[in-house]
Parts: structure tokens; C-alpha cells; sequence
């Protein structure tokens, strides 16, 4: 247990809790005595990091750019090949 040390920390709850319940951020102590610097704007930017992870992490895998009809004919000259060299030796 740490004592004496008080953080400032930014709470996001999850508007689809099947990935997270919540996220929590650290507010760095020099950005939270800036003046000029809102909750509004911190609350904002937590959110869209949040929001940009939950995006990059969980998008769907994207395979190489080939057509199918390419993949089925390397799979067929696969097998072709294959059964090929079953024959010869």
C-alpha cells in the first residue's frame, strides 16, 4: 500500500461491457494544473484513446490482398502437384 501520494484518475465506462467494464487513466499532475485545460477536454481525449485501442485491437483480421479465385487456384496446383508426385515415386 502507497500512502501519501494522491492521483488524479479518469474513469471511462464502457458503452459495450462484452469487451471492457471500464477503463481508468492517470491523469499526469503537470496537465491537470495547466490552466486553461478543462475536465470537458481531458474526460474527451481519455475517451478517444479508449475508443481508438477498442478499434485497433478488435477489428477484424484482414487477410492478403489476393482474390479468392487466386487462393483456389494455388490450392489446386497444390493438390495438383501433390498427387503428382504420389504418382512418379
Amino acid at each position: 500500500m502507497v500512502k501519501g501520494i494522491s492521483r488524479r484518475v479518469v474513469l471511462i465506462k464502457s458503452p459495450d461491457p462484452k469487451i471492457f467494464d471500464e477503463a481508468i487513466f492517470l491523469v499526469r499532475e503537470e496537465t491537470a494544473k495547466k490552466p486553461g485545460v478543462t475536465y470537458e477536454q481531458i474526460l474527451h481525449e481519455a475517451a478517444d484513446v479508449a475508443e481508438a485501442f477498442v478499434k485497433n485491437k478488435f477489428s477484424p483480421v484482414r487477410r492478403a490482398a489476393l482474390p479468392r479465385w487466386v487462393w483456389a487456384g494455388i490450392g489446386a496446383l497444390a493438390v495438383g502437384l501433390l498427387w503428382l508426385a504420389t504418382v512418379i515415386f
